[in-house]
């Protein structure tokens, strides 16, 4: 089961995004275990993973699970826009050493409650028994998972764990808080609440530059990230953590995969110039 403070990491690109940098993936691991982080979610919505291929995401899948140190936990995203993709994705995590598979709901078509069970079913039974979460992003799906889902999926799923939830302002966390579930909250700024409510910890992509700062938040409940968050999130999020990275001595490239577009000079050299002074 995860646990505590995870990274929704970046996925190392290179050939202007268009091929996986395999040779980053174990400093990358290493960088992110070595802030104290539990673990990571691979190829989510910060690892640009709905805009990889299926055999680009089990190849990375493998890449970040042969990479962990012990104790340190992998979790794959596999949601897509298909049942059959999300399953293939499913089983390939669960048979390659996956500590956990998350799924988001699948985007632009407004999917019924039976079509949700369904599709969620066959994702969670794809991997069982290793533990199943949720993915709960209405500002990515264009839609919410009904609560009545998740009763359901809990009849049909021994192996569903949990949640990491997205969303934002708060009151939008809050009926996901479900008792004998798990939650992980993906929003910086909502961490605290909701371990004041009983969360399970966080799922965050700021981890993925700063570790040790939100390794701080989750366990000492010390220091206001709010301001990192913003400071990252004035630029193409994806492209600006993979930039910051760099220059926090961590090989991976700037690469990020089309439509997703780098930073322009300009903004690095204000990047640059705020991690200097912060």
């Amino acid at each position: 089961m995860l646990k505590g403070a995870l990274a929704a990491a970046v996925t190392p690109l290179r050939e202007g995004g268009e091929a996986l940098d395999e040779d980053a993936f174990a400093p990358y691991l290493a960088y992110l275990a070595g802030g104290g982080l539990d673990g990571i979610l691979a190829l989510g919505t910060t690892g640009e993973g709905i805009l990889l291929r299926e055999d680009e995401r089990k190849r990375a899948a493998e890449l970040f699970v042969a990479a962990a140190p012990d104790e340190f936990d992998v979790a794959v995203h596999c949601g897509a826009q298909t049942t059959a993709e999300t399953v293939a994705l499913g089983a390939h995590a669960a048979k390659n050493g996956a500590d956990a598979v998350a799924v988001i709901g699948p985007p632009y078509y407004a999917l019924d409650e039976r079509a949700l069970v369904l599709h969620f079913a066959a994702a969670a039974e794809a991997c069982a028994p290793l533990p199943f979460y949720l993915y709960e992003f209405r500002a990515r799906t264009g839609y919410s998972i009904p609560p009545d889902v998740i009763t359901q999926l809990r009849d049909l799923s021994p192996n569903l764990a949990g949640l990491k939830v997205s969303n934002q302002p708060f009151e939008e966390v809050e009926p996901y808080l479900v008792e004998g579930l798990d939650v992980f909250v993906g929003a910086e700024d909502l961490v605290l609440a909701g371990l004041e409510r009983g969360s399970a910890g966080t799922v965050s992509g700021l981890a993925s530059v700063f570790p040790e700062r939100v390794v701080a938040l989750v366990r000492d409940r010390a220091g206001d990230v709010s301001e990192l968050r913003r400071s990252l999130d004035r630029y193409p999020f994806q492209a600006a953590a993979k930039f910051v990275l760099g220059l926090r001595g961590v090989p991976v490239r700037e690469d990020v995969r089309l439509p997703l577009r780098r930073l322009n000079d300009e903004e690095k050299r204000e990047l640059d110039a705020w991690l200097e002074s912060s």
